[in-house]
């Protein structure tokens, strides 16, 4: 809901209480009645509040939103608002009938004599809603303030409706006086109508009478001892037997016995997309979605002589007749009330689950219909009025937990009440509707422009007229036109389906017909603009057609329009027409038959003899048997081709007249079908026929789409990111690759950089690195104009993530057309899953979804797959044996593990276990799908969710199990351990964790080895640990052999290492880089930027560099622009001196990998610099530095420390055994290198106090568990070469795992150097030493070994 209060109903609520939350105690408590539209009557008082200011509002937002989120404020506000009202109401009482718009209705129903009472009561709550509500102050300036009006007396209730849809109509003169006496109250003024004035107890207030209009303005209450009010309180209470009884709940409705026949009586109140969620069992802020609709609003008003048991009766018939209109064209009548002057009746269509293509359309018709029945059927009706407005709105609940209603908010809802008084008596609509119908222009009329209260700019507006057979000349053309620049992609084997039509009409002189067919967007129409040029090139004569949906409505007008296209009369004026037609028909059709043409072509030849004596089925066999007299004589002059697009809207006797033409003339048909709709008889019999050939289209293969995606931005490269955007957003669809790209460009989110230009020099900064670097990660076209035309490529903004850029409005209806077709059980699997992202791992499905268990999410899943709207991923792909566990849930898995063992023989367990696939990922199989399920989600449900996610895969974020886990960036999240705040309470675990992460958290696509595995690593003797470190490698070549000799020697099992595969890269895809996208949209930039250095370390482990480009990039723009001056020099986000370092670090490997040196070079020097260990400038400093660090190397290794701690702490180092790392020492003192023969390299260890780094509240980075003992680990080698890096191969080194300390060494790849010099250089390690105070101390190892070696090997390449 999109209260903020906790508006979410309790998840243990039965049914038949979320029903009762959703209606009043009038019909909750209501007594069984012999006829259900029989009018009662019973007296009590009503209290109308009106929020003023509203209005207002939404036109602010309606002027300066950029998007539909924006509207989540809007509808957050009104509901935030509106909910302290509706429980203060309840806690005074009262029944709340409805909630429509920005007006509350409260009813007190009580016995005739306790009204006066009842009115002093409602007066005082009256007062206090004024009085702690009155003025709401928002952010945008735009203040809400209340009015107020009171009335009392005898109240008509009514219930109009069907069996199958019913609704509640409060009616009479006392309802009357409450909307008038709202009218006239101001701001922050309470009027009483004037029957409610006779009958209060009027000693007790103070009021200014208002005579000229029969009202009473409330000033105050002469109450003088607060206790006697509270007297009185108590005496009203015993006249309302329906008051709460207990201080946890507002209303007893919510506390009733279940009862199968109120369900049935309630159910029949709610309208049928609610119903099927509430069965479901979704939790109402899963309810809440904003989308695009359309509504439609009904205002009829009566005479004033009118009795009141006949309006009721008229009412029926029009909200029967209404319902059953609106529901064939797909809306629903979402629900009734009495206004000043009439009866309203507001109708949407579009809302979530009736969701249809072409609903604006459907709107208008059906808003004609409506029109035209209400005044030929409805004998007191005065005057009927019907406004169409169409837009983004939230559709959602509004109210109080124990008290809301299904609503929509935006500002289309104000311009549809609008625009019932400001253009009474007809059918209007907004200029949105008009151009969504794609409706002939003709059938409406432009309507003069009105000023409207608190609608600054309200648009064109339009009187629909109704479809009427018009002249329908010049305009039913082919949508598309032909590209004359670029040929057309992909559809060879359409077009030569095509040719081979030509040939058989050709030598068989018969009749030929293609149909190609395709979903919305494949080119159909692209396809036909083709082959229009083609057969003109080569001589024929095209009729094109372009059909609509309302066109199958209208008997022969395919032919018709064909025809009129033939004679050459559909572009010429309309008093030539008939004078061209003649000149036509002369020498083809007899004289006497030119009259036949009179209806068909709007002439008006002289009615003949002949013709006259014809009856109407003559005629039509008379006008066909012309029509194809016509045509055999063309086609022995010219060839003919017929082009329809869109035939699956032709009317049944256009299909019976092509049938027989098809058999009788040697015409060619080429026609384009979309596979979704239902073809009529005489279509399927034409499909069937021999000479029809029928051809799927294919979708666009990868590369001519992004070659279509380069020719649409006029560029001939775009970036690695942007190629992924099109591709999952388009699945080879050109009309999404056009539409997405112009979107683009209007957005203006892309960057374009002159090739040439870029190539002439050498980029000096980080953030003007564009086109040259990354062109070879690019895909890139072959420029078709001449050599001197400038070239461009496109970049991606830094500021902008791609994931979450908008979908345009055209794709988002289809998408949501699509999504809207499947059960709500399945649209509530897809929205989740759209927040994870593309691809997804079903154990954090279940964990979005509430009371999902594992059978129900299998099963439909498994429905999604059937219909193609999920797929799992490819089992060709490297599936992981073992599942990565969180290092804080290895015991309680462990447990869960052997209960599973325990429950192996039941046959449900065993049953759910061979249900489970082999693979348990899932990615999106539709395109567009994901995108628009994701932006349907208000934002605080859309937070609360990414938020979800992220605590589920905080910990996933490491290694692999092959590389026994550790972060990508050495010990990573030991530099920001100190961050933590010990008062501040962690984001993520601010959300209860619901335990599903501890039952096989994640399968096949993240594996950790088990602890038997990591032992094996443990069993080696001392001795020969030593004497493998001991020894000296002279080469890179030995170095590596003697470490694969001596594990293999230490291993009972061969080559263990090599047996595992590293899925690194399946962690990136599912865990990394979701991480960094959940992060950035809950707003947490610290965690964010944590990720995207994870993930960038990570792309470049795996050789891609362009990866680990975008994921710097990314960090940099969450940094901020950098200061020209050092001193001015402020990040947007917090990090420390240790991420500093690295975020420079891994910029300049990147550099480097792009041939960028100079930059490099200053980017490795600045990380060196930000930890103190600046590099020498010349070749003596260096020799000089490495001949020092020998010689401190081999004196720090010969003599232990004299500290006793230190010498401790090297002992535990040296002889690996388990030692206490709680505490850590003051002293600087060197550890002992890691062991498995790491060349003797200097390790330089320096203390630094823990920092505390800001982060936002309720949120934490994430943190090693306890050590268990001390390990350290020498993994494979890996093949892989890095794109211009002067290494010949890379040896991961000192990995530890999860459930261990690390040691000093790196779980980072390092580069080993081709030659032994350049080995010289020092990486160093994490370390920790007993502290006296017994607190946990860090020491940080400045890891410098990869910016050394990385300046080494830049002033060797250089210099080279």
């Amino acid at each position: 809901m999109a209260t903020g209060k906790g508006v979410a109903a309790p998840p243990l609520w039965p049914v038949e209480a979320r029903l009762a939350a959703l209606l009043p105690d009038l019909l909750v408590f209501r007594k069984p009645r012999g006829s259900e539209h029989e009018l009662a009557t019973a007296q009590g008082v009503l209290l109308g509040v009106h929020v003023t200011g509203f209005t207002a509002l939404m036109d602010r937002f309606s002027l300066s939103c950029k998007s539909e989120h924006d509207m989540d404020t809007l509808a957050h506000i009104f509901s935030y608002y509106i909910s302290d009202i509706v429980e203060h109401v309840l806690c005074f009482g009262g029944d709340i009938l409805n909630i429509t718009g920005n007006v509350l209705l409260a009813l007190w129903t009580v016995e005739q004599n306790q009204l006066s009472d009842i009115i002093t009561l409602v007066a005082k709550c009256s007062l206090e809603i004024q009085e702690k509500f009155g003025i709401y102050h928002t952010r945008e300036g735009q203040d809400l303030q209340l009015k107020i009006g009171l009335s009392a007396g005898r109240i008509s209730q009514v219930i109009v409706g069907d069996e199958q849809r019913q609704y509640l109509l409060v009616t009479g003169r006392d309802v009357d006086g409450v909307q008038l006496a709202q009218r006239l109250a101001q701001a922050n003024e309470i009027v009483l109508s004037w029957n409610c004035w006779k009958l209060c107890e009027q000693y007790m207030f103070e009021v200014e009478i208002m005579r000229e209009d029969e009202a009473v303005k409330l000033r105050d209450m002469r109450i003088i001892d607060p206790f006697d009010f509270d007297e009185h309180f108590y005496k009203c209470l015993d006249y309302l037997p329906h008051y709460r009884t207990s201080a946890d709940i507002l209303r007893t409705a919510l506390e009733l016995d279940p009862d199968s026949a109120l369900e049935q009586t309630l159910r029949k109140h709610i309208m049928k997309n609610l119903l099927k969620k509430i069965d479901e069992g979704q939790p109402m802020e899963y309810i809440s979605e904003f989308r695009t609709v359309t509504m439609v609003l009904v205002s009829l008003e009566f005479h004033k002589t009118a009795w009141m048991l006949h309006l009721c009766h008229l009412i029926q018939e029009a909200a029967l007749y209404i319902s059953t209109v609106i529901e064939k064209g797909g809306g629903q009548l979402s629900r009734i009330f009495m206004s000043e002057t009439g009866c309203m009746f507001l109708c949407v269509f579009g809302l979530p689950g009736d969701k249809k293509p072409d609903e604006c359309a459907h709107a208008l018709e059906s808003s004609f219909s409506i029109f035209s029945f209400c005044w030929e059927n409805l004998a007191e009706t005065k005057l009927v009025s019907i406004s169409i407005t169409s837009g983004p709105v939230f559709c959602g609940m509004v109210g109080a937990v124990a008290r809301h209603e299904y609503t929509v908010i935006g500002p289309k809802v104000s311009l549809v009440a609008r625009m019932i008084t400001a253009y009474p008596g007809l059918v209007s609509c907004d200029e949105v509707t008009y151009l969504r119908s794609m409706l002939p222009a003709y059938n409406f009329k432009k309507l003069p422009e009105k000023m409207m209260k608190n609608i600054s700019n309200p648009g064109k507006m339009y009187e629909y007229l109704g479809h009427r057979r018009c002249i329908m000349f010049g305009k039913r053309h082919l949508a598309r036109e032909r590209n004359k620049n670029h040929s057309l992609l992909d559809r060879e084997k359409e077009l030569e389906a095509f040719r081979m039509a030509q040939q058989g009409s050709l030598h068989q002189k018969k009749g030929q017909a293609v149909l190609y067919e395709g979903e919305k967007g494949c080119g159909k129409s692209q396809l036909l603009a083709e082959i229009n040029f083609l057969a003109q090139k080569e001589g024929h004569r095209v009729l094109p057609l372009k059909l609509k949906e309302a066109d199958s409505k209208q008997c022969f007008y395919a032919i018709q329009t064909l025809m009129a296209i033939f004679f050459e009369i559909d572009m010429c004026p309309a008093y030539y027409r008939q004078e061209r037609l003649h000149k036509q028909l002369h020498g083809m059709v007899e004289e006497p038959l030119h009259c036949l043409f009179n209806d068909l072509f709007f002439v008006k030849f002289p009615l003949s003899f002949k013709v006259s004596h014809m009856d109407d089925l003559t005629r039509q066999k008379k006008v066909k048997a012309c029509f194809f007299q016509v045509l055999q004589k063309a086609m022995r002059e010219t060839p003919l081709i017929f082009l329809i697009d869109e035939a699956q809207y032709m009317d049944a006797a256009s299909w019976e007249f092509l049938g027989t033409l098809l058999s009788s003339v040697p015409i060619i048909m080429v026609m384009t079908l979309t596979p979704t709709f239902t073809l009529c008889g005489w279509a399927q019999h034409f499909l069937q026929s021999p000479q029809a050939i029928f051809v799927p289209i294919s979708k666009l293969a990868t590369t001519s789409l992004l070659r279509m995606a380069c020719w649409e931005l006029g560029v001939v490269s775009i970036p690695q990111e942007l190629q992924i955007y099109l591709l999952r957003r388009c699945f080879g669809n050109p009309l999404y690759c056009e539409v997405l790209c112009q979107d683009l460009l209007s957005k203006n989110i892309l960057l374009f950089h002159d090739l040439q230009k870029e190539e002439e020099e050498e980029n000096s900064k980080w953030e003007t690195l564009s086109a040259n670097a990354m062109k070879s990660t690019m895909y890139s076209i072959s420029p078709a104009s001449s050599e001197d035309q400038e070239l461009y490529v496109c970049t991606v903004k830094d500021d902008v993530n791609l994931d979450t850029v908008l979908l345009p409005p055209l794709l988002k209806e289809i998408a949501v057309n699509q999504l809207d077709q499947l059960s709500p059980g399945e649209q509530l699997l897809v929205k989740c899953a759209a927040v994870i992202g593309h691809s997804f791992h079903i154990d954090l499905l279940q964990h979005l979804l509430p009371g999902w268990g594992k059978n129900k999410l299998l099963q439909v899943l498994r429905a999604l797959v059937d219909i193609h709207v999920l797929r799992w991923c490819s089992k060709s792909q490297d599936l992981p044996a073992e599942p990565i566990l969180m290092p804080s849930s290895i015991e309680i898995i462990e447990q869960t593990k052997e209960e599973r063992k325990s429950d192996a023989g039941s046959p449900l367990r065993l049953q759910e276990e061979l249900s489970l696939p082999q693979t348990e990922v899932l990615e999106f199989g539709v395109p567009l799908l994901q995108e628009a399920a994701w932006e349907l989600w208000p934002k605080a449900q859309q937070t609360a969710l990414h938020l979800e996610c992220a605590w589920f895969l905080r910990d996933l974020a490491c290694r692999c199990g092959s590389c026994h886990g550790g972060d990508f960036v050495p010990f990573h999240r030991f530099a920001i351990c100190s961050t933590k705040s010990s008062s501040g309470t962690s984001r993520f675990c601010s959300y209860k964790d619901t335990g599903s992460i501890l039952t096989q958290v994640i399968t096949d696509k993240l594996q950790l080895p088990s602890p038997q595995d990591s032992f094996q690593f443990q069993t080696k003797s001392p001795r020969s640990q030593e004497a493998f470190t001991r020894e000296h490698c002279r080469t890179e070549e030995e170095f590596l052999d003697q470490l694969n000799r001596k594990l293999a020697q230490t291993s009972p099992e061969k080559d263990m290492l090599t047996t595992k595969p590293c899925h690194c890269k399946e962690v990136l895809k599912l865990v990394l880089s979701p991480l960094t996208q959940h992060c950035l949209v809950i707003g947490e930039t610290t965690c964010a930027f944590y990720y995207l250095l994870e993930a960038a370390a990570a792309s470049l482990d795996l050789s891609d560099n362009y990866m680990a480009f975008l994921y710097l990039r990314k960090a940099s723009s969450l940094l901020g622009q950098p200061s020209a001056f050092s001193f001015f020099k402020k990040h947007k986000v917090k990090i420390c001196q240790f991420e500093e370092a690295t975020f420079c670090c891994l910029r300049s490997e990147v550099c480097f990998n792009m041939g960028q040196i100079t930059l490099a070079k200053n980017l490795a020097r600045q990380a060196l610099r930000l930890l103190k260990r600046n590099f020498p400038w010349t070749w003596f400093g260096v020799i000089f530095q490495t001949f020092l660090e020998k010689c401190w190397r081999s004196c720090s290794l010969s003599q232990p420390p004299d500290n006793p701690s230190e010498k401790r702490s090297w002992q535990s180092c040296s002889s690996r055994c388990n030692a206490s790392p709680c505490s850590g020492s003051c002293t600087t003192w060197r550890p002992q290198p890691a062991a498995a023969g790491l060349p003797t390299w200097p390790l330089l260890c320096r203390r630094i106090q823990p920092r505390s780094l800001p982060v936002k509240p309720r949120l934490s980075l994430p943190t090693w568990p306890s050590p268990s003992s001390p390990r350290t680990w020498v993994t494979r080698r890996s093949g892989c070469i890095v794109s211009r890096w002067p290494f010949r191969r890379t040896a991961y080194v000192g990995s530890p795992g999860r459930d261990c300390w690390p040691q000093p060494s790196s779980c980072r790849p390092w580069p080993t150097p081709s030659s032994a010099s350049a080995i010289l250089t020092s990486p160093s390690g994490w370390v920790m030493g007993p502290d006296a105070g017994g607190s946990r101390a860090f020491r940080e190892a400045r890891f410098t070994s990869r910016p050394h070696m990385m300046l080494f090997n830049l002033l060797r390449f250089s210099s080279s």
